[in-house]
């Protein structure tokens, strides 16, 4: 969720000056993109995975502070709900070792953790929605014990002026209030960072915009929320409703959301700071001691800690990052549309989809989003988010075609090439993207064996909804440790 804030209340004047520092952080990062002040040498790329925590049963723990305890690992950090926590991956190069070092780390970090976490009685889920989650679950007494989430929720909803409102509809319909932004929390994900150079960023974020509706459709994993089947992958619906801080009235008007797939091709990443700066009024309006003008004038590199800060209150599904890494600035693309498991060699197949078919799209002469629009891109994306791996999407040049068929004969030898271009071992270029082709030709992803495993236990075992989600999640933990890609899982 980003940084700590120790500030539990904001002045007219705390907002005003943040307003000012933002914009001069802007241009300051202007001048910096003119100069050419970047780390581009060695690109990396990191990955963060948000985590579920649950009791012997399958139903929620609220125990991260203890468990993060037991872990005693700094990779492993709170999230937003007493039953989330997050690892987050050392980045690694992409060259012939680079996705194998990734798979490892998480593996085995997972594995100590797990076994850390049992010896308080607590369990690790790698999930997109807990199945077995209800709405006590997320009410404002359940968010964790940090300055920074009671402070958000706060300004989000003294931003909104009333509740939240919560509707979903898929093959059933929720509808529900929400009192605080403790729904997000149920929004597990994995985030994949990708470092370019600032002149090949708008390439790689556009590419990622076209790619996001096959991403979602082939990695869903979030059916269930609160005892409803909704959409194969309901995080996507879910996360743009829970931190909504426009009324009725704001959507109307045409005002953009917080959770934003964005509504353009960009030519730079400075329109993409620039939108959340004049778009997106401050959350957290904190302001550091740094003068960026100063620290830049002297030679040295600015932090531009109000710049970073606002933009992580914009929740862009493909999020622009400015950071510093010893000494070096850096931009990077957060790809942040993806659940959480069911495991990490599935996890990993969606990196290697990822990493290869960005690559393969940054690198065309004549760059697909020049024949599409932007619209459709996002049509994709949520038509992807409702029906998952059964989907269809629009291709230039194709049309409308089933998502599996797409992914088969276009993006899938597209991605094998991205992945040639990044240096990638053909080992594992050939194992993790073979996953992806089996999900295509069995037609089963997280979403379908969650759906299919509870339909059989309530038609052939007569458990109730609630029943059957804890012993489907039970049995989801089972596979999920043992690291058999989601397409090998049997069925009751």
């Amino acid at each position: 969720m980003g940084k700590d804030v120790e500030q539990t209340e904001f002045t007219r004047a705390d907002r005003q000056r943040f307003r000012q520092k933002v914009r001069q952080c802007l241009d300051v990062f202007a001048r910096m993109l003119a100069e050419s002040r970047f780390d581009a040498d060695r690109p990396m790329a990191g990955m963060e995975v948000e985590l579920n925590l649950v009791d012997p049963e399958g139903r929620p723990s609220l125990r991260n502070a203890e468990v993060l305890d037991e872990i005693d690992d700094p990779a492993f950090v709170p999230e937003l709900g007493q039953f989330n926590i997050e690892i987050n991956v050392p980045p690694q190069r992409l060259d012939p070792v680079g996705l194998t070092a990734f798979e490892k780390k998480v593996r085995d970090d997972l594995n100590a953790a797990e076994a850390r976490a049992a010896r308080i009685g607590a369990h690790i889920a790698m999930v997109g929605i807990l199945p077995t989650l209800r709405r006590e679950h997320t009410a404002p007494e359940a968010l964790s014990e940090n300055p920074r989430y009671r402070m958000l929720d706060q300004q989000v909803f003294a931003a909104r002026g009333e509740d939240m409102a919560i509707a979903i509809t898929g093959a059933e319909r929720l509808a529900t209030q929400a009192e605080s932004i403790g729904p997000e929390a149920a929004c597990t994900s994995v985030q994949f960072h990708l470092q370019v150079a600032p002149d090949d960023f708008a390439r790689f974020w556009n590419a990622s915009q076209v790619i996001a509706g096959p991403q979602v459709a082939l990695g869903a994993n979030a059916p269930y929320l609160f005892g409803k089947q909704l959409w194969a992958e309901t995080r996507i619906a879910l996360f743009e409703q829970a931190t909504d801080t426009r009324p009725d009235e704001l959507k109307a008007q045409g005002v953009r959301p917080r959770v934003w797939f964005g509504d353009r091709w960009i030519t730079s990443i400075f329109d993409l700071f620039e939108e959340n700066v004049q778009y997106f009024p401050a959350l957290l309006p904190m302001c550091s001691d740094e003068d960026p003008t100063e620290v830049l004038e002297r030679g040295d590199v600015p932090r531009l800690e109000e710049l970073r800060l606002h933009n992580g209150t914009v929740y862009r599904w493909n999020r622009p990052i400015y950071d510093v890494v010893r000494g070096r600035p850096h931009v990077r693309v957060e790809n942040r549309v993806l659940p959480a498991g069911p495991t990490v060699i599935d996890v990993m197949a969606n990196g290697a989809f990822y990493f290869g078919l960005v690559r393969a799209l940054a690198d065309q002469d004549r760059p697909v989003w020049s024949r599409m629009s932007f619209s459709a891109a996002e049509d994709n994306f949520h038509a992807a988010a409702r029906n998952g791996i059964d989907c269809r999407v629009y291709w230039p040049g194709v049309g409308e075609v089933p998502l599996t068929e797409l992914v088969l004969r276009r993006l899938l030898p597209m991605a094998h090439d991205g992945l040639d271009a990044w240096g990638v071992a053909a080992e594992d270029r050939d194992r993790l993207l073979g996953v992806i082709e089996q999900r295509c030709l069995t037609g089963r992803n997280g979403a379908t064996w969650q759906v299919s495993t509870v339909r059989a236990l309530e038609e052939g075992s007569s458990l109730d909804r609630d029943e059957a989600l804890a012993e489907m999640t039970r049995r989801y933990l089972e596979l999920m440790h043992a690291n058999r890609p989601v397409h090998e899982w049997p069925t009751p």
